[in-house]
Formats: structure tokens, C-alpha cells, sequence
């Protein structure tokens, strides 16, 4: 297996980070997590932007700019022989004296990992509301996907705990934000809810593409402040991120939840979404060995 690291391709044992690396240290750094189907890297445009964004809110210049960062990803791929993939980019404030001012580091640390994309085995998850809050929003930017994961890491031991695999967690305020790896949706007289951005989420971009599906399928939307009475109340629930796109939850602590029409139509959408998106932007040809085509050097379209 090899890894772009600070612009070289080199196999994973050799790509080493200092132990005075600040991410290392402090978790001072960003990341963003991406899947590719069939050699094509879904929605790379949008992650790209809000991994700039997360960049950008933590202060970090890496140098390099989306375009050149999207042709290392491919690069990845291409030398992995990889067309179904998990892909990991990893960006620290880079090697420095101990010690919070950034400018004790001199360059960034930047790293492209892509690995065979294992699927869900689940056909449906358990979800529990656990006691762990989600950080403040006045503390931790949501907008920032941040390496220090510590927050959802217990947030995901007490789910553990309860037999469930995902866990879900409240804001200060008690209103359901989102859970450590996902963004949750449920459904009420056949209207889809979830929570607003407002309630210290991050702004995920499966969750975004749900909505905007939803909407072009004539089912109503509501973004708000909930409490858990409300969710135990709901008729589906699902929840959202890059690797499990659409995923049934069929229970949350004791509160069973079917499989419902509003979850199967969306994932439907979305497949037939993803799908679309990558015989756009993908290879010219399908028969053969063609390489495959970076997309930022083709279609743009939405």
C-alpha cells in the first residue's frame, strides 16, 4: 500500500510522522473522509471545500492548492489499484517544539490514504442516546472537522456499552444534535426532520444531498431544534454520512423503528443520484483499460 505524503507517493511503512508533530501532540489538524465508486471520487468538488473551510478556520496555509490536492487523490488511487475505495486526507500543523503557538511549526504535515472500501454489513443500525454532550459551538467550531475526536470517541464507548453502534448525542440545551460519525434524520407524518446547523452539527455532505434530494421529491423538510421526546415519536429513523450514505436505524434505546417508505425512497434517490454522478464524471470509456479521468479535468457540472 502506498500514501501521498507532503507530495511524495511512498509505501505506507516509510510514511512516518514525528512524535512532534502537533497533531500528534494536540490534535491540531483537519481532516476528510471520501469514497470513490467505480475510480470515481464522489462529490470531490464539496469535500475539498469544506476541508479548505476547516483550513481556513484553524488558521493552517498548507501551500497547495484543491486542484493539485484532487490530482493526489487520484494519484492515490491509481497507484493502489483502487476503484472502490475508502480515502482519508489528513492535514496537522506539522513538526514544531512543544507548545500551542502555531508558529512553533514551520510546514504542514499532509497525508492521502486509500484503502478497499469495506461495506456495511448491517442492513440497519441501533442507535442510543448516551451522556456524553456535543461539544460547545462557542468552544469547538462544528464547521471544523477537527482531528480531536476525543468527544465522540467516549460518546462511542457508551454506545458500546448499550449494544448499539452508533451513538447519539445531545447538545447543552438537550435539543439532539448528531452522532459521532453521522448526521440523524427521522420521519413524522411523512415529513423529514433533522436537526438545524444551529445545534453545533457538522454540516455533513450526505445531509446536505438528502435534503436537496428530498425536496425534488416533493417531501417536506424541517430543520430545528429537538428534543429526544420528539424523536421516540417518529415513525423511521436513518442516519447519514459518506461511508453508510443512507442507513436505517431501527432503534434508538428501546424505542423500535420500521423501515420505512420516506428512508426507501431517499436511499433510492440517493443510489440513483451517486450513480448518475459517477457515469458523468468517470471514464469516457467503460470497456477496456482506459485510464480513468480526473474529474476536475472534465465535466463541472452539478
Amino acid at each position: 500500500m502506498k500514501v501521498w505524503f507532503n507530495g511524495a507517493m511512498l509505501p505506507i511503512e516509510g510514511a512516518s510522522v514525528s512524535v512532534l508533530d502537533h497533531g500528534f501532540l494536540y490534535g491540531d489538524g483537519v481532516f476528510e473522509t471520501l469514497r470513490a465508486y467505480d475510480g470515481v471520487v464522489f462529490e470531490l468538488e464539496g469535500h475539498l471545500r469544506r476541508l479548505y473551510r476547516s483550513l481556513s478556520l484553524i488558521r493552517l496555509d498548507i501551500g497547495i492548492e484543491q486542484e493539485a490536492l484532487a490530482e493526489a487523490i487520484y494519484a492515490t488511487l491509481h497507484e493502489n489499484s483502487l476503484v472502490e475505495a475508502y480515502i482519508r486526507v489528513t492535514v496537522t500543523r506539522g513538526v514544531g517544539e512543544p507548545g500551542l503557538d502555531p508558529a512553533l511549526c514551520s510546514a504542514p504535515t499532509v497525508l492521502v490514504m486509500a484503502r478497499p472500501f469495506k461495506p456495511h454489513l448491517e442492513g440497519s443500525i441501533k442507535a442510543a442516546i448516551v451522556k456524553t454532550r456535543r461539544n460547545l459551538s462557542s468552544a469547538i467550531d462544528p464547521r471544523i472537522k477537527s482531528l480531536n475526536f476525543l468527544n465522540n470517541i467516549i460518546a462511542r464507548i457508551e454506545a458500546k456499552d448499550a449494544l448499539a453502534q452508533e451513538a447519539l448525542m445531545l447538545n447543552y440545551r438537550g435539543h439532539i444534535s448528531e452522532c459521532t460519525v453521522s448526521n440523524i434524520f427521522f420521519v413524522r407524518d411523512e415529513a423529514l426532520y433533522t436537526p438545524s446547523l444551529s445545534c453545533g452539527i457538522l454540516d455533513g455532505i450526505t445531509r446536505g444531498l438528502v435534503l436537496q434530494l428530498a425536496r425534488q421529491e416533493g417531501i417536506t423538510t424541517r430543520e430545528g431544534e429537538y428534543f429526544p421526546a420528539t424523536l421516540y415519536r417518529a415513525s423511521e429513523v436513518f442516519v447519514t454520512n459518506t461511508s453508510m450514505e443512507v442507513m436505517p436505524v431501527h432503534g434508538i434505546d428501546d424505542i423500535a423503528y420500521p423501515i420505512g417508505s420516506v428512508t426507501t425512497r431517499l436511499s433510492d434517490s440517493f443510489a440513483a443520484y451517486r450513480d448518475a454522478y459517477v457515469k458523468r464524471k468517470g471514464r469516457k470509456e467503460r470497456g477496456g483499460s482506459a485510464p480513468l479521468q480526473n474529474p476536475l479535468q472534465g465535466d463541472q457540472s452539478p
